[in-house]
C-alpha cells in the first residue's frame, strides 16, 4: 500500500484519516508493542494506557489500538479524552506505557499517534525500532475494542497542575479560556478557579478547530483581540489540539511568542539550565537569567536528548521549550511548597500558570512582564511543495562560506553560522536568518529575528524571495 503520507515526524505519526485505518492502527500498536517487549522489557500481559482527543476520528482509532493490545495479551486503560501530557504523567507514574491518539493541531482530516515508553517519549531510535517491526502486509489478531473508562490519568493531572500556585494565587485576574476543540477545554477553567482566577470560557466548538500555536489564523487573533476589550480580560488563555502547546494573550489580545512564554515559565521556575531548538529566538541568551542555555534541532525528542545532557554537566533545574510554546520539564522542582515530578514531555498548563502566576505575583499586566524581556523580534514564513531533497540540495550548498557569504550578501555580511538543524546565520548587526527543512511537510521553512518587528519581517520577506529564486535554480531543482 501506498503510505507516503503516513510517517514519524517531530511529534510522532502523522498522516491522513484515511490512511489510518482499523488494520494499519492495529499494525503500529502491535509493532510497538513488540519494540517493548524486546527492547525495554514490557511484558507482553503489562498494562497499556491509551487516550485520545476530540478529532472526530480519534475514538475510532482509539478502539483499533485497544483492539490490537488486548489481542496482543495486555492489559488496557482506556483513560478517555484527556491532555497529551495527563496521559504521559500517568504513565510515567506508573512506569507503563502508553498511545496517545492525537493530530495535534492539524486539520480535522488527519491524525496520528504519539508513542510513550514507560519512561516517557519514544526518541528517532525507538521510531526505527517500531518500524523494524511493523508488517503492514500480515493481519493483525484483534478483540473487542471496548473498555472501561478511568478517569484516574486525569485526576492525576488536574491535582498536578492545581499545586503549582497556592490557592488565591490569581485573585482578581479575570482569564478568558479559549476552549476551541481543547482536549482541556474544561479542565483548564476547573485549574484557573482552583488557583483563585476568575475564569470565562468562549469560543467553544462541536467541530474540530485545528489552532496551530505557531501559525495562528487571522480569525484566531481577531477573536483574542475582540475578547480581551469585550470581556475586560487580563489575558486570554488556550492550548493546541491535544493540550501541550499553551497560547496565551496578554490583556489587549495580544499572543505571546512560545519562546517567550518558555522564557518566563523557565525564570519562573527558577532554572538554571534551558534546552531549546534554534528557532528560539535569542533573548534567552540576552537576558542572563540561565547559567547555561542548550540549542537543538527541532522537536521534542531532540530537547530531551539536550535535557539530559545538560543533566550530566550537573545542572540542576532544567526547563526545556520549543518555539511553539510547549514546555518539558526536565527536573523536579519546589515550588509553592510543593514538589513537582519531572514531566519530559510537552505541556501547556505548565507555562499558562507559570506565566499567570508570574505576573500576580509581580503586580505585573501580561504586557507589562514582557517589556521587561530583552527586544528581539522574530518572523517566519515557508516555501510549500518543497520536496526534501530539494531542500537537502539547497541547505547543503550554503555550507560552502564562500557560496553562504554570496548568498547572504543582499541582506548583510555573516558573522557566524552554525548546522545544528539546516542553516543558521548571524549577521554583523546581530540579525539572523535561519532555513530548514519541515519535518512534516514539504516544505522549506525560513525564521528571522532583528531589534524591531519591521525589520524581522523584512528580512523574512527577503529570506523566502531569496530562497524561492535559488530553489528555481537548476541545480536545486535535480
Amino acid at each position: 500500500m501506498n503510505m507516503s503520507d503516513l510517517k514519524f515526524g517531530t511529534s510522532g505519526l502523522r498522516g491522513l484519516v484515511t490512511e489510518l485505518r482499523d488494520d494499519v492502527c492495529r499494525a503500529y500498536t502491535l509493532a510497538f508493542l513488540k519494540y517493548l517487549q524486546s527492547r525495554h522489557d514490557v511484558p507482553a500481559d503489562g498494562l497499556l494506557l491509551i487516550g485520545h482527543d476530540l478529532r472526530a476520528s480519534s475514538p475510532r482509532i482509539a478502539a483499533a489500538c485497544i483492539s490490537a493490545a488486548k489481542a496482543f495479551g495486555m492489559r488496557v486503560e482506556n483513560c478517555g479524552a484527556l491532555p497529551t501530557p495527563a496521559l504521559a504523567f500517568h504513565a510515567m507514574s506508573l512506569r507503563v506505557p502508553a498511545i496517545m491518539v492525537t493530530g495535534s493541531h492539524i486539520p480535522d482530516d488527519r491524525n496520528g499517534l504519539k508513542f510513550y515508553r514507560p519512561d516517557g517519549e519514544i526518541d528517532k531510535a525507538d521510531e526505527a525500532g517500531i518500524l523494524a517491526f511493523l508488517d503492514l502486509e500480515k493481519p493483525v489478531a484483534s478483540a473487542n475494542g471496548e473498555a472501561g473508562l478511568s478517569e484516574e490519568a486525569l485526576s492525576r493531572y488536574v491535582a498536578r497542575c492545581a499545586s503549582l500556585l497556592p490557592a488565591g494565587a490569581l485573585s482578581g485576574r479575570r482569564i478568558g479560556v479559549y476552549q476551541h476543540s481543547s482536549v482541556a477545554r474544561d479542565v483548564m477553567v476547573d485549574i484557573l478557579r482552583k488557583a483563585g482566577a476568575e475564569a470565562i470560557g468562549v469560543g467553544r466548538s462541536d467541530v474540530f478547530v485545528p489552532v496551530d500555536t505557531e501559525a495562528l489564523r487571522p480569525e484566531d487573533i481577531a477573536f483574542a483581540e475582540k475578547a480581551c476589550r469585550e470581556l475586560e480580560l487580563d489575558a486570554l488563555v488556550s492550548t493546541d489540539g491535544d493540550a501541550d502547546r499553551p497560547l496565551i494573550s496578554d490583556e489587549k489580545g495580544n499572543f505571546l511568542r512560545g519562546d517567550m512564554v518558555g522564557l518566563l515559565t523557565a525564570r519562573f521556575l527558577g532554572a538554571d539550565a534551558v534546552v531549546t531548538p534554534v528557532t528560539s529566538n535569542t533573548s534567552i541568551e540576552h537576558c542572563g537569567f540561565f547559567d547555561k542555555v542548550y540549542r537543538t534541532r527541532v522537536g521534542s525528542p531532540y530537547v530531551i536528548e539536550g535535557m539530559s545532557r545538560a543533566g550530566s554537566d550537573g545542572c540542576r533545574t532544567i526547563i526545556g521549550f520549543e518555539a511553539n510554546g510547549g514546555v518539558l520539564l526536565g527536573t523536579s522542582v519546589a515550588v509553592g511548597g510543593h514538589r513537582l515530578d519531572a514531566l519530559p514531555t510537552r505541556d501547556a498548563m505548565l507555562p499558562i500558570l507559570s506565566v499567570l502566576g508570574m505576573a500576580a505575583r509581580e503586580g505585573l499586566s501580561l504586557s507589562g512582564l514582557v517589556a521587561r524581556l530583552p527586544a528581539r523580534f522574530t518572523a517566519s514564513g515557508r516555501l510549500e511543495h518543497v520536496p526534501a531533497d530539494q531542500s537537502a540540495v539547497f541547505l547543503k550548498s550554503l555550507e560552502d562560506a564562500e557560496t553562504m557569504r554570496g548568498f547572504f550578501a543582499g541582506a548583510g555580511s555573516v558573522k557566524d553560522s552554525d548546522r545544528i538543524d539546516g542553516t543558521r546565520v548571524i549577521l554583523s548587526g546581530g540579525e539572523l536568518i535561519h532555513y530548514r527543512a519541515s519535518g512534516n511537510a514539504p516544505e522549506l521553512r525560513c525564521y528571522t529575528e532583528a531589534a524591531t518587528r519591521e525589520r524581522a519581517a523584512e528580512l523574512l520577506a527577503w529570506g523566502l524571495e531569496r530562497a524561492r529564486r535559488a530553489l528555481s535554480d537548476k541545480e536545486f531543482s535535480r
